[in-house]
């Protein structure tokens, strides 16, 4: 403790000097991060994309894929299936398909408990065909998947990629050149079907136990170095997205993205990226620059709230937890005037896809798994866009070293005052390490509510509400709590160290999986927590902090948004049922798949707030 008080000679002059300018440091590296961020879709520090694993091989070779009059046909025949069988997949339709085209065909049964509630449970089917490799023994696979829907599904129908895939498939049964298994797979139930294949494929488990009962599969191909989710809403295609946000935020390597965006150019497809297509001719930007920026910014935009949320954009999302690389090309129909693209053109794009990942000779490795996208063919890679949280979380760092030089008064001359006053702050951290732990108890305590909430309220709610009525009971006892509790000015210094150190490494080690969310929290809670302690503006400060409360941060967004969006309906109520369905989506997706974000929030981000919103109601200094 002396030591710290008193460091060594040759780091007083420095110490002394980041002590005293801490504030003009600190709104410097703030607004740093802030421009740095927004500067990255920027000609000037953004690069154009390249491949990294030469033995893909993308374009080399001449496609050969004619089945698109088979797939039509298909299509055709499915509708009739569906028109008859609106409510259920027509696995008998499916499986005699894949038998007539010879593949080793099978069915996969997944049960899941609705983890709000004891007694509700759903019960779905997959269907899966295995074109085992003629050239290999079966040691790696590659999966084409496609969500079924039904006609009455609130989603677009799959129909038309149901069809293409089964096309593909009669074209690989035929050639011989195939060294990895190819897997067709069929889900039910969107991302549940996929989840609980993909667990039950590699006998795992991924949520809370008893919540998605995976099952067993009959038969198994080699291990899956890379899968392409297809959904195509038509037989006419005005554009192809290429989704590739995953489950936490994870990505697939960059190299499987090219990929899939050179071979939609080599055949005609006009592809998109959060169905924005790129900006023009690049040499554009030569003359207005700003337009390039501003149009890049937005796109990438779309990416980092999309990756922040966690959720995956598609079943290809799952796979990434699995070591397997995999995008979505989702389909859209063409309305307006144009040439689409048809089945010829989207199968020779599916076709390129797999040859390529058939040439792979190991899993991807060489390219970029950390990255941002500001058009197709543009990328941002970790080394460039990381100092931005850096800088931002660093503010917290220089406070908190501030802080603590603070608690050394000045006038201490002699040893025997030095040691006196480490007594006095070393008396304080019983104090403070009791209310740390607490508060982190709380956090614990603030993700088991949802069940609690939904086992025990559901008598005078349904469990969806009655886990929104059990969070925000929990976090306004929370926010009263302190009030209970008085303490020394020297241990609320302390925990404001504390804080603003937990704070700092909960931004910067998220940064390093989910960047999109380390930067969105880096913007909104390091200024408010910059100014949680100090005398002046303190009704201000109680308030600003309170705002930035996780949950009702979340329902002021959830607010906002209905407001901008839906200003013709009745904005409250909307509101209401929005957040509602947010927070119960959230713990689903907790329980069935695994995301992390509910537990994030409510283990590390919650206790972080608690604790420094004990310094913006107890500090005074």
């Amino acid at each position: 403790m002396p030591v710290l008080l008193d460091p060594p000679e040759g780091c007083r002059r420095p110490t002394y000097l980041m002590v005293k300018h801490h504030l003009k440091l600190e709104i410097l590296m703030y607004l740093g991060g802030l421009i740095w961020f927004l500067a990255l879709p920027s000609d000037h520090i953004q690069s154009a994309s390249y491949f990294s694993e030469n033995s893909l091989l993308p374009g080399l070779v001449k496609g050969g894929f004619v089945e698109d009059s088979y797939a039509k046909t298909l299509l055709a025949s499915l509708q009739d299936e569906i028109s008859s069988h609106p409510t259920q997949m027509p696995y008998s339709w499916l499986l005699a398909q894949f038998r007539q085209i010879g593949l080793d065909v099978y069915t996969h049964n997944f049960t899941v408990n609705y983890p709000l509630s004891r007694d509700l449970a759903y019960e779905g089917q997959n269907v899966y065909g295995i074109l085992r490799a003629p050239r290999g023994s079966s040691t790696e696979a590659i999966v084409l998947s496609v969500p079924f829907r039904g006609s009455k599904s609130v989603h677009p129908s799959t129909a038309a990629g149901v069809a293409l895939i089964l096309a593909i498939a009669k074209f690989c049964r035929r050639q011989k050149y195939w060294a990895k298994d190819l897997i067709f797979l069929i889900t039910e139930h969107e991302q549940l079907g996929a989840q609980a294949w993909l667990e039950a494929y590699h006998k795992t488990s991924s949520g809370r136990d008893g919540v998605l009962m995976s099952g067993d599969l009959v038969s198994r191909g080699g291990a899956i170095q890379a899968a392409v989710n297809l959904e195509l809403f038509s037989d006419r295609i005005s554009h192809i997205d290429v989704k590739i946000e995953g489950l936490n935020g994870q990505l697939p390597n960059l190299d499987l993205v090219n990929l899939v965006h050179m071979l939609c150019n080599k055949e005609g497809v006009h592809h998109t990226f959060h169905n924005r297509a790129n900006y023009g001719d690049r040499e554009y930007s030569k003359v207005d620059p700003y337009k390039t920026w501003a149009y890049s910014l937005r796109t990438m935009l779309e990416m980092v709230f999309a990756q922040a949320s966690g959720v995956p954009n598609g079943n290809h999302g799952l796979f990434h937890r699995f070591g397997i690389e995999a995008v979505t090309l989702t389909g859209y129909r063409k309305v307006d005037r144009g040439s689409p693209a048809t089945f010829y053109q989207v199968g020779r794009v599916l076709e390129g896809i797999l040859r390529s990942l058939n040439n792979l000779l190991e899993r991807f490795h060489q390219s970029y798994f950390f990255y941002l996208l500001s058009a197709t063919d543009r990328y941002i890679s970790i080394g460039v866009y990381i100092p931005a949280v850096g800088l931002m979380a660093s503010t917290l760092l220089l406070r908190a070293l501030a802080v603590w030089r603070s608690l050394q008064l000045p006038s201490l001359q002699s040893d025997k005052e030095k040691l006196m006053r480490a007594q006095e702050i070393s008396n304080c951290f019983a104090s403070v390490g009791l209310t740390v732990l607490a508060a982190h108890a709380l956090g614990v305590l603030l993700l088991r509510v949802p069940v609690w909430s939904a086992l025990y309220i559901t008598s005078i709610a349904d469990s969806s509400l009655a886990m929104v009525v059990g969070l925000v009971a929990f976090t306004t006892l929370a926010i009263f709590l302190p009030v209970l509790k008085s303490m020394h000015s020297d241990a609320i210094l302390l925990l404001y160290v504390i804080g603003l150190i937990e704070l700092a490494t909960i931004l910067l080690a998220v940064s390093l999986h989910n960047f999109p969310l380390a930067v969105i929290c880096s913007i909104v809670f390091v200024p408010f927590a910059l100014f949680a302690n100090g005398r002046k503006l303190r009704l201000l400060r109680i308030l600003g902090w309170l705002l930035v409360q996780p949950l009702l941060l979340v329902a002021l967004l959830i607010l906002g948004y209905t407001s901008i969006h839906f200003p013709d309906d009745p904005i409250i109520a909307k509101a209401i049922h929005a957040f509602t369905q947010a927070l119960t989506f959230s713990f689903v997706d907790y329980a069935v798949y695994g995301n992390w974000m509910l537990s994030v929030a409510t283990t590390f981000l919650f206790p972080t707030w608690f604790v420094l919103w004990i310094v913006v109601l107890k500090g005074n200094s």
